[in-house]
């Protein structure tokens, strides 16, 4: 069985009542519902954290490299800022796929250009809190178990990109 972690940056803890107009109104524990619903019907097993510490982050992105096929990631503010959250993830040799709830790319300057973005797998963005369950689908779907489909597990590294 793969092996999901999803990590939650900053203040994703208060989604339903932070600004609800860009967040929308599901909280982080619906999204964690939807996630382990996913995770079964998927058959990937899921470890889903938050945290608002920069440094908590980074050593659950330490620890993924051992406990961990897979990494999805909504590193909230700290997308804009951390290269200790970049550097944490170049170290992962999994697929790590960027998720925001809203779209970066349409928000004000200081919020358009994600860190994260140059050594993750993929990032999916503005699809609100249904971005988790696309990028655990890829997930999935990039790596197949060895027994489902006969074949070695398809690993997607930084910086590569599923066939």
């Amino acid at each position: 069985m793969k092996r999901v972690m999803i990590l939650n940056g900053p203040n994703l803890n208060m989604l339903g009542i932070r600004e609800p107009h860009i967040y929308g109104t599901t909280t982080l524990a619906e999204v964690n519902a939807g996630c382990e619903e996913a995770a079964a019907k998927l058959g990937l097993k899921l470890a889903f954290h938050q945290s608002n510490h920069e440094g908590v982050l980074v050593d659950l992105i330490q620890s993924a490299r051992q406990d961990a096929d897979a990494i999805v990631i909504n590193p909230a503010g700290l997308s804009f800022t951390s290269v200790s959250i970049m550097d944490a993830i170049k170290t992962f040799e999994g697929p790590v796929l960027e998720v925001h709830i809203s779209n970066i790319h349409a928000r004000d300057e200081y919020h358009r250009h994600s860190k994260i973005s140059f050594v993750a797998s993929g990032v999916i963005c503005g699809l609100g809190p249904s971005g988790y369950l696309l990028a655990m689908r890829s997930v999935a779907e990039a790596m197949p178990t060895a027994a489902s489909s006969g074949a070695q597990p398809t690993t997607l590294h930084s910086g590569q990109r599923a066939a």
